[in-house]
C-alpha cells in the first residue's frame, strides 16, 4: 500500500492541475492561468534536462539553445511562407497540389511583413485572392523535428566528450546561437523580436464553448497535455532497456562499454530525445506568448531550469517536473512586497536570493532534490526492511521444523 501513495498523490495533483480552470473564478484568473502555463513550460524542460543529467549523467548547458531552436524555426516557418488559393505573379512562389506557396523577402525591424511590395500588391489587384499563414500544428512539429536534428548533430559531435568539456560545449553553442539570433537582424530582427500568430489563432470551440486566440484555458490544456506527453515517453523509456543502459552510463561508462553497450550511441540518442523535447516547448511557448526575442536564450534561463530539476530531484523527472511548477507558482508569489520595521522589502528582487539559497541548501544537505527522496522514500523505502523480515521469518521457520524433527 505504502508504494502507490506516490500514484495516488500523482493522481490527485493531476486532477487539481485539470479542475482548477474551471473552478476557480477570481479576478486575477488570466494571470494565474499564465503563470501555470509557463509553469508547464518550464516543467517540460526541467524534467527533460533531468532524463540527461540525472539518468545519462550527460550535463549539458544547451538545453535552452535547442529550445530556441524549437521556437524561432515555427517563427521564421510562419513568418516568411505563406499560402494563397491562386498565383500572384509578382512574389516568389511555387505551386504545389493546386496550392501556391509564396516566400516572402527577409523584412528587417521597420516593417511588417504584409506590407512586403508583392503581397500588398497582388491583394490590391486581386481583393477576391485569398492569403494565409501556414498552420501553426506544422510549424511546431517542424520545430520539434529541427530541435531533435540539431541535437543528433551535436551529438554527434561532442558526445564523445565528457564531464566539464560537453558542459563547456553547450555554453558556447547556445551563446553562438543568442549572437547569430541577434545579428540577423534582417531575417530575426534581433531584439526587436519576431511575432507568430496565436495557438489557435481562429479560436477553438470546446465542449460547446467557444474561445478566441486571447483565451488560457486552449493553451492551458495544450501545454499541460504536452507535458504529459513527454512524461509518458520519458517513463517509456527510463523503463524500457533504453534506460537501463544510460543509467550504466551515468554510473560507469568504461565498465558500460566493457559489456558491449554502445556508449556513443546510447548518448547520442537521449541527447536527440531530450532535445526534441525542449524544442517542441519552446515552439509552444513561443506561439502562445506570441512574440520571441534572443533574451529566450540568456544563461540566466538555463540556470533556472537546472535548478528547478535539482530543488526537485535530478534523478527523477516526476520529482524535476512538479518541483519545476511548485517553484515557478512560488516565484510568482514571492513578487510581493512586505514591510518588516516600517522597512519595505521589494520582493521582484529579493526572490531570486531566496530561490538561491533553496537551491545552496538542497544542494549541501538534499543531493537528490527535495521531492525525489520522499518518493524514493514510498516506492523503495521499506523494501530493506521487508526483505530483512522475510529472511528471519525463513530462519525463524527453519529452526522450528528442526526444532520439531528433534
Amino acid at each position: 500500500m505504502m508504494r502507490q501513495v506516490p500514484n495516488i498523490a500523482a493522481v490527485l495533483f493531476l486532477g487539481v492541475l485539470v479542475a482548477f480552470p474551471f473552478v476557480y473564478t477570481a479576478g486575477d484568473y488570466d494571470y494565474v492561468m499564465h503563470v501555470l502555463i509557463t509553469a508547464f513550460f518550464y516543467a517540460i524542460l526541467a524534467s527533460s534536462w533531468s532524463m540527461l543529467a540525472g539518468y545519462a549523467g550527460q550535463f549539458s548547458f544547451g538545453h535552452m539553445g535547442f529550445m530556441g531552436i524549437g521556437a524561432y524555426t515555427t517563427a521564421l516557418f510562419c513568418h516568411y511562407l505563406w499560402v494563397a488559393d491562386a498565383p500572384t505573379g509578382l512574389c516568389d512562389e511555387v505551386e504545389i497540389f493546386g496550392t501556391w506557396f509564396i516566400v516572402v523577402d527577409a523584412i528587417g525591424v521597420t516593417s511588417s511583413t504584409l506590407t512586403q511590395d508583392c503581397l500588398r500588391e497582388a491583394l490590391a489587384a486581386d481583393p477576391a485572392l485569398s492569403v494565409g499563414r501556414m498552420p501553426v500544428l506544422l510549424g511546431i512539429v517542424l520545430g520539434t523535428v529541427m530541435g531533435g536534428l540539431a541535437g543528433f548533430l551535436i551529438g554527434l559531435l561532442v558526445l564523445r566528450l565528457r564531464a566539464a568539456y560537453l558542459a563547456l560545449f553547450t555554453l558556447g553553442f547556445s551563446e553562438i546561437l543568442k549572437a547569430t539570433i541577434s545579428a540577423e537582424i534582417e531575417v530575426t530582427r534581433g531584439q526587436a523580436g519576431l511575432e507568430l500568430p496565436s495557438l489557435y489563432e481562429s479560436g477553438i470551440t470546446l465542449l460547446g464553448t467557444t474561445y478566441d486566440k486571447t483565451a488560457k484555458l486552449p493553451p492551458y490544456f495544450t501545454m499541460l497535455g504536452l507535458l504529459l506527453l513527454c512524461l509518458g515517453i520519458l517513463t517509456w523509456l527510463a523503463r524500457s532497456r533504453f534506460g537501463l543502459f544510460v543509467r550504466a552510463l551515468r554510473e560507469d561508462q568504461d565498465a558500460a562499454a566493457a559489456l558491449g553497450v554502445n556508449t556513443t550511441r546510447y548518448k547520442v540518442l537521449v541527447f536527440t530525445i531530450t532535445c526534441a523535447m525542449a524544442a517542441a516547448a519552446g515552439a509552444v511557448q513561443a506561439h502562445y506568448i506570441g512574440i520571441i526575442t534572443p533574451n529566450l536564450l540568456f544563461l540566466l534561463q538555463m540556470s533556472l531550469v537546472v535548478a528547478m530539476a535539482v530543488i526537485g530531484g535530478v534523478e527523477n523527472f516526476f520529482a524535476a517536473a512538479v518541483g519545476a511548477i511548485i517553484l515557478q507558482v512560488m516565484l510568482e508569489l514571492l513578487r510581493n512586497s512586505f514591510e518588516v520595521g516600517g522597512y519595505e522589502i521589494d520582493m521582484t528582487i529579493w526572490r531570486l536570493v531566496f530561490f538561491g539559497l533553496l537551491l545552496m541548501i538542497t544542494l549541501r544537505f538534499f543531493r537528490n532534490g527535495l521531492l525525489a527522496p520522499m518518493i524514493e522514500y514510498f516506492t523503495r523505502g521499506h523494501v530493506a526492511k521487508e526483505t530483512v523480515a522475510r529472511r528471519q521469518a525463513a530462519e525463524a521457520a527453519f529452526e522450528a521444523g528442526r526444532e520439531a524433527g528433534r
